[in-house]
């Protein structure tokens, strides 16, 4: 047996980069283990295409990362080229939907830095002479893109690592996997290792390494073809006259991406209805085989890409490549800890391995070191999926993901595969009353109510059909009473002797009185927030601490890491118990009538019966109004809330949904868990220093959040829209014309009638002359002083 610090299971991109950076940061006795040889499984048939183009700063920032280590880090370490080619890159489109996106995309970009152009027919003409333009009304060009080779770029990754003493170990399959006194036991063909720090880094084999760990690796292999022509007489004759290589050119709407190879190209199609492969189990003697090429699948694809490139008409195939590649239920990675086990983190699920293998690897090095990703982690942690994420799950959603790899990506889709995984106890109810339904980790939740019968979302990133529907909610809640499904919340009770202790140590508030509620929010190492929890404590033994739908596995890890050393018990309710949202200026009055509210107060909690069945009564609010939310087991919340509704009736009570709760709270300048507040940023960045209180106490992150200088400052704008379109994230904000920040979450607030948008700004001296870029037209934006919605909580407090 051999001691080891960390085991790394997986040589392709993502493996490799994660050992070469661990190498870098100075981590001592890593192994990695590879059942065949670097770069089996999916990364060498990889296309190697590198892009800087993503929806999500962290996915830009990982495919950045990527990009700048092949082509100028590596080659400067090793000598030796990674086959990096910078050929730009340009997606192209005849869809009005998809102009909008691209010219989102093109905004966060000025933001990020990474300079993206939107581009008409003269320019795709210009930047592309073999591409027919005709149809076309425009697109969107990444100057910086390019194409690498897969497997130099792996081995140049292994090589550095190497040499700051990392070690390979190439044809030793893993056999199994436990954990014993604190130590990971890896048994391999050639020998046992034992180690502190397992990273399931297998791609293909992620899944079954999951299951040799304990963990649900949600991620499906499924085949991708691409061919290989042979020379085309355009690309031979351009090649001749020393004429630079052509973009990349992606056109999503008919599902293929084209790229030269030499004197070729390389054809990628992507068919709607993708092909899963060995989805409980890779054959143990699969590597670096291929499967028989299918081109009838893909026949219609790759004449719509013929008649936008005529000259690959003109070439024959040489080659056509059918492997499998990893696809996760919403085809980002699976970059983090591993949900439940202690220090086993998950490197995983990409379908892009190569594009993002080296920015990920980077990420998770830090993590691992510091304690915190280095950015935001939400769109990758590994844990944004639980256990409900079945078998079922993971299949429909990776073909959902393959066949819509080129969808368009709008603000609020709600994707159809795999619903009504998690429904309430409220749902069909919910469903009676005309709601349109969501999905939060996987739990459905009711985001509008249509008046009309199987109303949907028609999805847009302009005003769409809910705008009206929620307009009419906030009236409601507003001037009368309704009510709400808020059964997504994860609920977790804390009990034991040293409860309020504990409560004191896990975040930068103090923990509330016996009977009162309070927010606190726990943060990384570096200071900033890692999680945010309502706290309401009915007793000195006895708290009840509510968080994000979407951090269910990433709270429960942290409260059970943080109650070491406590004598307390963390009981994950969230399944167990529903929440019933009864908000409004008459919520008092419809409550008083199933029960004695006299004496609850803003921010009190009370258990005590209501209709007759015992309820956890918070007089607590997150749209701006006086309002409870009842917590109570499922199996009664049927009942209560057909209680409620008739107890309400004479006050004309009504239902409210997540969007109405969305625009709501940002006339209140809440802030929310995963949007505005994330790890990247302190609670003191974010405007939330009522709720830090440092003196005397001992917690997470404490001394780094009182040393961090405040460079940024989040701020609720309201912007001139002219109502064409709302703000909803990743908008830049400008002043002077350079970008200065950028927008976290926006929405209409329909009470006060502005469009509003909370934005973190990175000059803190910067208040005059802001400018929001929505949809590629920059928009005058001012800094509100206060909340423009009851600023003094006088409603909330009546």
């Amino acid at each position: 047996m051999t001691d080891v610090n960390v085991v790394i299971i997986g040589g392709g991109a993502m493996g490799c980069s994660l050992l070469y950076h661990l190498a870098k940061a100075g981590w001592q006795d890593i192994v990695l283990v590879e059942k065949n040889d670097l770069t089996h499984g999916s990364t060498w048939h990889a296309a190697g295409l590198c892009t800087h183009f993503a929806h999500n700063p962290t996915i830009q920032e990982l495919r950045a990362t990527s990009v700048r280590l092949y082509r100028d880090i590596l080659p400067e370490e090793t000598g030796e080229s990674c086959g990096f080619h910078r050929s730009g890159a340009m997606r192209v489109t005849r869809n009005p939907d998809r102009m909008d996106e691209f010219r989102h995309v093109a905004g966060l970009s000025e933001f990020t830095g990474y300079p993206l152009e939107i581009i008409d027919q003269e320019r795709i003409a210009e930047l592309h002479p073999l591409a027919v333009r005709d149809g076309l009304l425009g697109g969107i060009y990444e100057p910086d893109d390019g194409h690498v080779d897969p497997s130099l770029a792996t081995n140049a990754m292994a090589k550095v690592a190497q040499r700051h003493g990392a070690v390979i170990q190439r044809y030793n399959p893993v056999h199994s996997i436990h954990h014993e006194n604190g130590r990971w036991v890896v048994e391999t063909k050639n020998d046992t290792l034992r180690a502190l720090h397992i990273v399931n880094a297998a791609g293909t084999w992620g899944f079954e390494v999951g299951r040799m760990m304990g963990v649900n690796v949600p991620s499906v292999p499924v085949l991708h073809q691409y061919l290989v022509t042979d020379t085309v007489p355009a690309i031979a004759e351009r090649q001749k006259k020393g004429l630079a290589e052509l973009p990349i050119i992606r056109d999503p709407e008919e599902s293929w991406y084209c790229r030269q190879e030499r004197d070729g190209f390389i054809l990628g199609p992507y068919e709607k209805q993708a092909q899963v492969w060995s989805v409980d189990g890779v054959p143990p003697e699969f590597g670096a085989e291929l499967m028989a090429p299918d081109l009838d699948r893909v026949e219609h694809i790759i004449e719509a890409a013929m008649a936008r490139v005529p000259a690959l008409a003109t070439a024959g195939v040489k080659t056509v490549v059918n492997g499998p590649i990893t696809f996760t239920p919403d085809a980002n990675p699976l970059i983090g800890p591993a949900h439940g086990v202690p220090n086993a983190w998950l490197l995983t699920g990409s379908s892009m391995g190569v594009m993002e293998g080296g920015g990920a690897g980077k990420f998770l090095a830090h993590w691992m070191t510091h304690g915190a990703p280095p950015m935001d982690a939400l769109a990758v942690d590994s844990r944004r999926f639980g256990p409900w994420a079945d078998r079922r799950y993971r299949v429909d959603k990776a073909i959902e993901c393959f066949g819509l790899q080129f969808g368009v990506h709008y603000p609020f889709e709600e994707r159809p595969a795999a619903r009504n995984l998690r429904t309430s106890a409220l749902h069909e109810l919910m469903l009676e009353r005309g709601a349109v339904m969501g999905a939060a980790h996987g739990a459905e939740r009711p985001n509008w109510f249509s008046s009309r019968p199987h109303d949907e979302t028609r999805d847009s990133f302009r005003r769409t059909n809910w705008f009206e529907a929620v307009a009419r909610e906030v009236d409601c809640v507003t001037n009368r009473v309704a009510l709400a499904d808020l059964s997504v919340f994860s609920k977790f009770d804390v009990t034991g002797p040293d409860t309020l202790r504990f409560l004191d140590a896990l975040g930068a508030n103090t923990p509330p009185r016996p009977g009162r509620i309070g927010l606190t929010h726990a943060l990384t190492p570096a200071g900033g927030v890692a999680s945010e929890f309502t706290v309401t404590v009915f007793a000195p033994e006895r708290a009840y601490l509510n968080s994000a739908a979407a951090a269910e596995e990433m709270d429960l890890d942290l409260l059970r890491t943080r109650a070491q050393g406590f004598d307390v018990r963390i009981r994950n309710r969230t399944d167990e118990l529903a929440v019933i949202g009864l908000m409004g200026p008459r919520s008092g009055d419809v409550l008083g009538k199933l029960a004695d509210v006299t004496g609850l107060s803003w921010l009190s909690a009370r258990e005590m019966d209501v209709a007759g069945l015992p309820v956890r009564v918070l007089r607590v609010s997150y749209v701006g109004e006086k309002g409870y939310e009842l917590h109570l087991d499922r199996a009664h919340a049927a009942q209560l809330f057909l209680a409620l509704e008739e107890a309400g009736n004479a006050f004309g009570i009504g239902h409210y949904g997540a969007y109405a709760a969305n625009s709501m709270r940002l006339e209140k300048g809440y802030r929310g868990w995963g949007m505005d507040l994330t790890t990247e940023r302190t609670p003191l960045e974010t405007g939330l220093a009522f709720l830090v209180k440092p003196d005397g106490r001992d917690f997470i992150g404490r001394d780094a959040l009182l040393k961090r200088q405040p460079g940024w400052d989040m701020v609720l704008l309201e912007i001139d829209t002219e109502g064409e379109v709302e703000p909803f994230y990743s908008h830049t904000v400008f002043a002077a014309g350079r970008p200065v920040g950028v927008v976290t979450s926006g929405a209409f607030g329909h009470r006060v009638r502005k469009s509003l948008a909370l934005s973190f700004l990175r000059e803190r001296d910067m208040r005059e002359g802001l400018t929001v870029k929505l949809l590629g037209i920059e928009r005058p934006a001012r800094i509100l002083a206060q909340p423009p919605h009851d600023p003094q909580n006088l409603k909330l407090k009546a």
